[in-house]
């Protein structure tokens, strides 16, 4: 019986959200596709009583009365604009759907019509395990291989450096005993769990931060550590603290670079994230560069997919993911019309954890599949390298059970779209250095208009490959015989 990542991934996340927040999964079709706060919706501040109380009638004439009573709005302070406005008592027992919520967004339906808008969400959950399902997971390198890409040249200091803020899990400690790191700050992570054993995700932002010092190393990168339950936050948390003092030193950094997001309810954009791309919107200084998600489909994912929305022209670029030789979309990238680039995002070399002289244990969260999760036949991250996860359910059920585990000390091997992300951060970067005066917006629109050295197989858009990165070779992998 294959992993089943989404359960897997469930309930790790759900365990670093602890109590707080009890999780439900949504689906899109029959696949369940996206993760919400259980319980609670949300909306507008202006609009949160009058919601409340729409939802309080529909309770009493559609459930008899009491339970009405559970139906509060929370008014705590919101830079994002939303309120959670809790609409049932949340347990941890079914965690496919959760009817109260489901009810409370039908009870607005009539009025969100009369409106011409929406005025009510789920709370989900932006996450870098998209769909519940990262890439892959970080595999050793030794010390002293060299990044991939390969550190760039740099010619002298800029006279005003360009400024990337990271979004994503913190840095580890020690970070700059990675040379090329030395222009990165940002707040610390805990790396390890009780055990002694590096948690899951830890190094996420780490290695982003040394994808974008590699590409483009005169950038001041600053991370901040947002996305730190399993990397995992809620939409309307977000969106608070997008707009809530993350922004370094109050000012508008020139790129932020975010690996995280979601899909969602019948692919609404995202109502906790609403203010903040409205801001963004105003702030044509900043380009937000977003990965496009590891679900290997076309739905659309959130905030990248902003990226061909009315309204947000040029504010943001989404970004899919080249496999190792960069000739073709990797089995695990998402895809469609609202993908405005793909860059390298299989088997990229980064920094992960400190050059350290006692090496850091891992234990494998996920085993690996026996032919590709996605149906393409090459040797992906489905397959190698092979490696059994302790949260896979035949290795939870064997007390006897063998953990694969490894030791990083420095450098590490990650596939995703988080990764070829910060990839193409990196050259929008580099092309404000060369050329003085330009934002990172027209930067952008001018990388991609730039024709195509060749158009790949099935990539209708430009794919941006820096200069210092090496592709590795792919090798066939057999169709499975039919059974």
């Amino acid at each position: 019986m294959a992993p089943d990542r989404f359960q897997e991934q469930f309930d790790q996340i759900q365990a670093a959200m602890g109590n707080e927040v009890v999780l439900a999964a949504g689906f899109e079709g029959s696949e369940p596709m996206f993760l919400y706060q259980k319980g609670y919706v949300l909306a507008r501040a202006d609009d949160a009583e009058r919601v409340a109380s729409l939802i309080r009638e529909a309770f009493v004439r559609d459930r008899g009365g009491s339970q009405d009573e559970n139906v509060r709005v929370e008014r705590e302070e919101s830079p994002g604009g939303v309120l959670r406005i809790r609409v049932g008592e949340p347990d941890r027992g079914e965690r496919f759907g959760d009817r109260d919520v489901s009810d409370a967004l039908k009870a607005v339906e009539d009025l969100e019509r009369e409106n011409g808008r929406r005025m009510v969400s789920r709370n989900h959950i932006v996450s870098i395990a998209v769909n519940c399902c990262p890439g892959d997971e970080p595999v050793p390198v030794s010390r002293c291989e060299p990044p991939n890409p390969a550190v760039a040249e740099f010619s002298g200091e800029a006279e005003v450096p360009v400024s990337v803020l990271v979004v994503d899990t913190g840095l580890v400690d020690d970070y700059k005993t990675h040379p090329w790191m030395h222009r990165v700050k940002g707040v610390g992570e805990i790396e390890f769990d009780d055990e002694g054993i590096l948690k899951q995700y830890v190094g996420h932002g780490t290695f982003i931060a040394g994808l974008v010092s590699a590409v483009a190393p005169g950038t001041d990168v600053t991370v901040h550590a947002t996305l730190v339950n399993a990397g995992a936050i809620c939409e309307k948390d977000l969106g608070d603290k997008l707009l809530g003092g993350m922004l370094p030193e109050g000012r508008w950094p020139d790129i932020i670079s975010l690996s995280a997001g979601t899909t969602s309810t019948c692919s609404e954009t995202l109502l906790g994230l609403e203010r903040f791309m409205d801001a963004l919107k105003a702030h044509p200084e900043t380009l937000l560069v977003a990965a496009a998600g590891n679900n290997g489909n076309d739905v659309r994912f959130w905030p990248a997919a902003y990226a061909d929305h009315p309204g947000y022209a040029g504010a943001v670029v989404s970004v899919g993911a080249l496999r190792k030789d960069g000739a073709a979309r990797a089995c695990f990238s998402n895809h469609g019309p609202w993908v405005t680039t793909y860059a390298p995002g299989e088997r990229l070399v980064s920094a992960f954890t400190a050059v350290d002289p006692t090496p850091a244990e891992y234990d494998y969260q996920h085993s690996t599949f026996s032919k590709c999760r996605y149906d393409h036949l090459y040797d992906c991250t489905c397959q190698f390298p092979p490696h059994r996860g302790e949260l896979t359910e035949k290795m939870k059920e064997s007390p006897n059970a063998i953990r694969e585990r490894v030791v990083f000390d420095g450098l590490a091997e990650w596939s995703g779209t988080s990764f070829s992300t910060p990839l193409v951060v990196g050259m929008i970067a580099n092309y404000m250095m060369r050329n003085k005066g330009i934002d990172s917006r027209k930067a952008a629109e001018r990388i991609l208009a730039e024709p195509p050295a060749g158009r790949l197989q099935n990539i209708p858009v430009p794919a941006l490959i820096p200069s210092t990165w090496t592709a590795r070779s792919v090798q066939s992998v057999p169709a499975p015989a039919p059974r």
